[in-house]
């Protein structure tokens, strides 16, 4: 795809303070793989210019959050497996090596492209609520929310969906044995890996709530200290309980014995889940939402995920401007004008279902987008009070992320999570399943907002069995010459760091610089312009200051994007792993010759 050059001016306008420092893959190894240290920012291969003409990838990329993941899925793809067995592995040893992010005790999103059949499928792993999570069971004695009920302990947790999404996937999508593609996560959890910085800090933020129980303490406490940087981390009651999930299925933990102690744990700590809530939890199976920007086709996240709808919204509001040809100042006012819109709609219309009426259709429609379109003023922002809070009549955060292409050309894009810095932070004794504390992804109080500062309503109340909200947006872009695999964590912020990846590659940018790139943020409530410390000029912020927006410019860095793509035209495929994260990885492994 050519370089639209003034389109790459005007995107780097938004990375001033940053040096885009990509690594190249490695030569070939005797296997016909190419690695990278574990803080690469990027792989990339590519094959003989004879081969571009082939209608699949010349092998596989994969790109995720952890050196070791990204290695697991490599292992099962040289065992013979696909994307969808490497998948399985990169999951599950996320879990394992991730679980301030991600976990068995969390749920997930699952975007899969099989290349037999042409078929694209959104796999809904998300968590569900127990009957016993009504909004009144989240108040006080006065009426407000009880944050520490919703985000801490059991009431926070609900139903866990990740182990059934990665039965799902093996009995439906892979190659190989579920007990195999599980092999490097359970070996992995026996045998230990390296503890580092982000779990170190991440713990002690947690550390009051992770002390308060038992199992939590018997897995992060084993040597009567907290995890320190360079101490091996064990975990063998998860390495057992991964092995039950590999010989047994779905029984292997929705019954029987992990069951058993999961049910136990939540009910000691003063919670209330039932044997049959667990035991009838399933994935579902929905159509992809689709669009178009550009040249580029998007095929991503359907509700219960808000990222879908918020991009489709905002991209198409864009593409009544040729952002190639503003200024930063003018380019970020519309992009934040956009999300804000799209932000505010979410807030009202969206949540499961299942259980609402979603107005999909009226919301991602090019024709609601130029009405949203014609609101922004080219030259001053729009207060979000101005925006109503109530519906209109329509007729229709800490996570993880991995992203793989193979060389048949299946493409997986997941993102997984627990939701907050380890989750509930109890982990049931005897499982080493660190549960989630998704419940406060509901909206328990009409209004109020949540712990990323989303507020939700009515649509996104919880109910026996219903699945809350999401931000997760795991993403297909295809043009004539490119396909791109993204996502990201990040909590409310994952809609607009996959958007503005979907940006940067229109704009030309490879795999490495889309990782890196810098970030802004506009989610309505507050209304605030978040910005990373370098992402705007000084003089981009004074200019859109002027025009009436508040600038929050040096912000931390945040988000966690894992990216790959395919360059169909020359046969190659790349990589890119956030840099903001020191020990993700993007690797590629050549396919043999045929």
């Amino acid at each position: 795809m050519a370089i639209d050059l003034r389109a790459r001016t005007a995107l780097l306008l938004l990375t001033v303070g940053f040096v885009f420092a990509p690594v190249m893959a490695g030569p070939l190894a005797q296997d016909g793989s190419t690695s990278t240290a574990a803080t690469s920012a990027a792989a990339s291969a590519k094959v003989d210019a004879t081969a571009s003409s082939r209608s699949t990838p010349p092998g596989t990329a994969i790109a995720s959050a952890h050196a070791l993941s990204t290695d697991a899925g490599m292992e099962i793809m040289r065992a013979g497996g696909n994307a969808f067995d490497a998948a399985i592995a990169v999951s599950a040893t996320l879990s394992v090596v991730e679980p301030i992010s991600s976990g068995i005790g969390g749920g997930g999103f699952f975007l899969l492209h099989d290349a037999r059949s042409g078929r694209d499928v959104f796999v809904d792993a998300r968590e569900t609520a127990p009957e016993s999570a009504t909004p009144e069971a989240y108040l006080d004695a006065k009426g407000e929310l009880n944050r520490d009920r919703s985000v801490n302990g059991p009431w926070s947790a609900g139903i866990p969906g990740l182990p059934a999404a990665l039965v799902h996937l093996a009995e439906r999508y892979g190659r190989l044995p579920l007990k195999i593609s599980l092999a490097p996560a359970i070996r992995i959890a026996r045998e230990g890996f390296p503890i580092y910085a982000r779990l170190e800090k991440g713990y002690a933020t947690r550390r009051e709530v992770m002390e308060r129980y038992r199992g939590t303490r018997a897995v992060f406490l084993a040597d009567g200290t907290p995890p320190q940087v360079g101490e091996i981390l064990k975990q063998p009651d998860l390495a057992r309980t991964l092995e039950l999930l590999g010989e047994k299925g779905f029984d292997g933990f929705y019954r029987g014995d992990v069951a058993k102690k999961l049910l136990a744990s939540v009910k000691q700590e003063g919670g209330k889940w039932r044997a049959d809530e667990l035991a009838g939890y399933r994935v579902k199976e929905r159509e992809p939402l689709r669009f178009k920007y550009h040249e580029w086709d998007v095929i991503t996240a359907p509700p219960p995920s808000s990222g879908g709808v918020a991009m489709a919204q905002i991209l198409q509001i864009l593409e009544g401007w040729d952002l190639s040809k503003l200024d930063a100042a003018h380019r970020t006012h519309l992009i934040t004008e956009a999300m804000r819109r799209a932000y505010r709609d979410r807030t009202i219309y969206l949540g499961d279902p299942d259980f609402v009426r979603v107005p999909v259709a009226r919301l991602t429609s090019p024709e609601y987008a130029a009405g949203q379109r014609a609101s922004i003023h080219p030259e001053k922002a729009l207060p979000s009070e101005l925006l109503s809070g109530q519906p209109a009549p329509l007729e229709d955060d800490e996570t993880t992320h991995f992203s793989i292409i193979d060389a048949e050309g299946n493409r997986v894009a997941a993102t997984q999570t627990v939701n907050l810095l380890y989750g509930s932070g109890l982990v049931a004794p005897g499982t080493g399943v660190l549960l989630n504390n998704e419940m406060d992804d509901f909206a328990l109080r009409p209004g109020t907002p949540n712990a990323f500062g989303v507020m939700g309503f009515e649509a996104n109340a919880p109910k026996a069995g219903k699945r809350m909200l999401s931000s997760m947006t795991p993403s297909f872009i295809e043009s004539k010459d490119k396909v791109a695999v993204l996502g990201a964590p990040g909590g409310s912020r994952i809609i607009t760091e996959v958007l503005l990846g979907i940006l940067a590659y229109d704009d030309g940018l490879d795999s490495r610089q889309v990782a890196a790139l810098p970030r802004i943020h506009h989610q309505w409530m507050p209304d605030v312009i978040s910005a990373e410390a370098g992402a705007l000029a000084p003089d981009t912020v004074k200019a859109l200051e002027a025009m009436g927006h508040k600038v929050n410019a040096a912000e931390q860095p945040w988000g966690n994007l894992q990216t790959v793509a395919w360059d169909k035209a020359s046969n190659t495929l790349d990589g890119g792993t956030d840099p903001r994260n020191p020990v993700g990885k993007a690797d590629v492994l050549l396919a043999p010759a045929r």
